[in-house]
């Protein structure tokens, strides 16, 4: 029985641990497959397989460079990672300024105590 593709987006594919390490390492700079192997200490054949899908959802481009082939982060697609993460910014935000409100009265009413 075929498996099933689960990644066919930029979203399932930032979802795996693995490839998100990979972007962070092509972040702002391009590399080999070689590269990344040093550079993250995983096998070649892991690195080659993480970074097709990373291709096939296009947030990786590659291209030659004499017998080798040099990637780098296409930015593109995470913009749209980024308008969805970005509209649970403002709950957030109001979660974090009502825990700060929490702890304030609670001190309020620990120093009155004291």
């Amino acid at each position: 029985m075929a498996r099933t593709r689960t990644t066919f987006d930029p979203f399932n594919a930032v979802a795996e641990p693995k490839r998100r390490q990979l972007l962070d390492a092509l972040a702002g700079k391009e590399l080999s497959v070689n590269e990344l192997v040093d550079a993250l200490n995983w096998t070649q054949p892991m690195v080659s397989k993480h970074l097709s899908v990373l291709k096939e959802v296009n947030l990786v481009s590659e291209r030659k460079e004499g017998r080798f082939r040099v990637y780098r982060v296409n930015p593109n697609p995470l913009k749209e990672i980024q308008n969805w993460v970005n509209q649970f910014q403002q709950y957030w935000l109001n979660n974090l300024d009502n825990l700060d409100d929490y702890l304030t009265e609670i001190q309020k009413n620990s120093e009155k105590k004291g």
